[in-house]
């Protein structure tokens, strides 16, 4: 559960964000931080949603994919999120993002591991 601050905290900038959809401003940065931000107020569906659209808008991503991988296994979609780390890994060898290679690769593993 999200704590009543939080969410109170991030309503005024997603407020802000949503102003810019459909705007020359609208693009994968802003559907990225408009789905990081509804994730931050838990609403989970409205994040996965901003953050398909961001890895739509740009395939290369890499922290888009990893943020959506989260969101998914955190909402049990565990197939869904093993996709989301294998299209973010490769985006990330794509741009040279080690890191984000490197932590999709854990969190992939650990989504292998505790699925058996």
């Amino acid at each position: 559960m999200v704590p009543a601050i939080l969410a109170e905290m991030t309503a005024p900038l997603i407020a802000n964000l949503e102003k810019l959809l459909g705007t020359p401003r609208d693009g994968a940065l802003l559907r990225y931080s408009l789905g990081s931000e509804y994730l931050k107020a838990g609403e989970r569906e409205r994040g996965i949603e901003h953050l398909r659209e961001a890895v739509r808008r740009d395939p290369r991503y890499s922290a888009a994919w990893k943020v959506l991988g989260r969101a998914l296994a955190d909402a049990g979609r565990r197939e869904e999120a093993r996709e989301a780390y294998a299209q973010g890994i490769e985006a990330a060898r794509a741009k040279g993002d080690r890191q984000a290679e490197k932590e999709m690769t854990v969190f992939a593993r650990r989504l292998e591991r505790d699925g058996r």
